[in-house]
């Protein structure tokens, strides 16, 4: 079914906090449905990639405070980093360091996979200009009522 087109004083006369907020509810519900698939929420996502992405950099503590501002679901991070080292994929060394184990490898890989396809399809019909268009004008907006517009 194609999208319906509306006139540019339609589309303008629109709240940009509706839209938003749509489009927040479609995009994170399909992220977070794909990561059900692997048993893991958001933050289980957020945790495997940091700790991946930088071996025996972080600790419980320290990634907890990096993430908890990204959270919207008032989130347990001691019971995620629990069942995370509870399935064996994420490994705490005597320091309090973390490392992904190859389990966990495995499962992010997976999860990465899954994620991927579903932000192909996000961007099926949307070029890379208006992409990026489209988050220059989010981060405008974010700025001129004061927030942080800056890239996470």
């Amino acid at each position: 079914m194609a999208m319906k087109t509306y006139s540019e004083a339609e589309l303008t006369a629109q709240p940009i906090g509706y839209w938003t907020g749509a489009a927040y509810r479609a995009v994170v519900g399909r992220i977070r449905a794909e990561l059900a698939v692997e048993q893991l929420t958001q933050p289980h996502w957020w945790i495997l990639n940091h700790v991946a992405g930088a071996p025996g950099r972080w600790e419980r503590g320290g990634l907890t405070e990096r993430l908890t501002p990204f959270d919207d679901q008032g989130t347990d991070f001691a019971a995620v980093f629990d069942d995370l080292e509870g399935r064996g994929w994420v490994v705490r060394a005597g320091d309090g360091s973390l490392t992904l184990s190859e389990v966990g490898e495995q499962g992010r890989l997976r999860a990465r996979e899954r994620n991927m396809r579903a932000h192909e399809e996000m961007h099926k019909g949307i070029t890379p200009q208006e992409y990026a268009a489209t988050l220059t004008i989010l981060r405008r907006v974010i700025d001129n009522l004061g927030g942080d517009s800056d890239l996470p």
